[in-house]
């Protein structure tokens, strides 16, 4: 038998027999990169002498994730030589756009109050939440437009295309729909490591990922994204915000807000379910075989999860 012939009866390593390995690859060179930058972006603020908490020292810190996230993916889809079309892809029904603002509508205004049950929880347990002022620049006037840029149209780009994009299009057909959803859900909730917007950014992640499943395109889930921060954003600038980051309204605007959202949602959600699409199973070996690639992100996100906790 000839070396050819020998080599082609080689068993095949059973972790890269599904694509999801490249997802968990994906995840992992994300965050480690992440940190990487994070720590080189906090030289650059120490030597240009950046006060924290100023605009600029925002914004820095803002381009760290899309930075990584664009690296990472670049390098995930040349060495694992996974189509870029397959990645991200774009076509799809109009339905889906429209399902996709119901339950954008949804979880803003119904299922994001989950992050105040959340918050008040762990103020029980001495935990401090940061407040708006944490999060956002200067937004008077002209400025909120490179906010917009910044805080909603990036990360709506960046963070759909790794994971509703690379991680989710590479799992879909091994993990299978349901743990594909779940899965990227926890990666989203996870990466962004706040701990009082854990449950809603989870929530949110499955969301996202159900509505890529099931339109077949990354786009929907893209205008969400970039609708659930340009609202704050928006929000915020038109002095709508509390300190805490809350929605002022009255009890009577709430609480219309929150029925006509919640009913929104459960439409759109129920519009999805019933969507006449196969549901795909897990094969065996796939989860493991994303789980262990993505073990050196998982671990690196934690940690900076439970930081969160004491990290002001």
């Amino acid at each position: 038998m000839n070396d050819e012939n020998a080599r082609g009866l080689q068993p095949v390593n059973p972790l890269l027999q599904h694509d999801s390995h490249i997802g968990g690859f994906a995840l992992s060179l994300a965050a480690v990169l992440y940190v990487f930058v994070g720590f080189v972006l906090g030289i650059v603020i120490l030597a240009a002498g950046i006060e924290e908490g100023s605009d600029a020292y925002l914004y820095l810190n803002y381009l760290a994730a899309p930075v990584a996230m664009t690296v990472a993916m670049s390098v995930t889809l040349k060495y694992k030589k996974f189509p870029v079309k397959r990645a991200f892809p774009v076509k799809c029904h109009p339905k889906y756009y429209l399902i996709a603002l119901l339950l954008i509508f949804g979880l803003i205004f119904s299922v994001s109050w989950v992050d105040t049950g959340v918050t008040e929880f762990l103020k029980l347990l001495g935990y401090v939440p940061k407040g708006r002022d944490a999060y956002l620049p200067n937004l008077s006037g002209g400025l909120v437009v490179p906010a917009l840029l910044v805080i909603a149209l990036m990360p709506a780009i960046f963070e759909e295309g790794l994971f509703r994009g690379v991680i989710l299009n590479s799992c879909k057909d091994g993990v299978g729909t349901v743990r594909t959803v779940f899965i990227v859900g926890f990666a989203f909730s996870l990466f962004h490591a706040s701990a009082e917007q854990t449950v809603y950014q989870f929530l949110a992640g499955c969301v996202f990922a159900f509505v890529a499943i099931r339109s077949g395109s990354i786009l929907p889930s893209v205008i969400m994204h970039f609708i659930n921060n340009a609202l704050i954003v928006i929000f915020a600038a038109c002095g709508l915000l509390d300190a805490s980051g809350n929605l002022i309204v009255s009890s009577g605007g709430e609480i219309a807000l929150i029925v006509t959202s919640a009913v929104s949602f459960i439409g759109g959600m129920v519009w999805l379910v019933l969507d006449k699409k196969s549901v795909i199973k897990c094969r065996k070996g796939a989860v493991k075989s994303f789980f262990i690639f993505a073990s050196v992100g998982i671990a690196i996100m934690g940690v900076m999860w439970i930081l969160s906790f004491f990290v002001r």
